[in-house]
């Protein structure tokens, strides 16, 4: 297994995601909303807000998965942060980066994965828009201006709803 390389702006990025006050808060309806309709428009069963910090991808909104967050160093979406565009995975079982990965390897059994880089105002990547299934498959045309249309709209939500006052 490759684990993702941490970026040399990885300190700033995390200073950034931790100033938005959003890791480890309880679950909002519509960051779930974005996460049902991507896991239905695509017909896949799991789909995440995933962010990413120091140690772990910690999931903001999830569908089709019961934990709340897994290791960094076994996240797919550590590698997706590093795209400047949406990161596609056909079939991780045959990708020497992820065919030994746990979350590949045994459950929840990553087949697919395909992860829109979340790219705050600032510059920052803070996490992605991710769906994942167990059979392999790829994004045409429409499906990858769709899941890049749903992450700017998410990247909107949490710009608005982090710049707003915290009590």
């Amino acid at each position: 297994m490759l684990a993702a390389p941490i970026p040399d702006n990885d300190s700033d990025r995390l200073a950034a995601l931790r100033e938005m006050l959003i890791l480890d808060t309880p679950p909002e309806e519509r960051y779930d909303k974005i996460v049902q309709f991507a896991a239905h428009e695509f017909d896949v069963p799991v789909a995440l807000i995933s962010l990413v910090d120091e140690n772990r991808q910690w999931f903001k909104a999830r569908v089709g998965v019961d934990v709340c967050q897994t290791d960094r160093d076994v996240s797919i979406c550590g590698h997706a942060i590093l795209q400047s565009d949406i990161f596609v995975v056909p079939d991780a079982r045959i990708d020497p980066r992820f065919a030994d990965n746990p979350l590949v390897a045994g459950p929840p059994n990553v087949v697919f994965y395909a992860g829109a880089p979340l790219a705050m105002p600032n510059g920052y990547v803070i996490g992605t828009l991710c769906l994942i299934s167990q059979r392999p498959r790829t994004l045409d045309a429409t499906e990858l201006a769709i899941i890049s249309s749903l992450r700017d709209l998410l990247v909107e939500e949490l710009t608005a709803s982090t710049e707003a006052p915290h009590a």
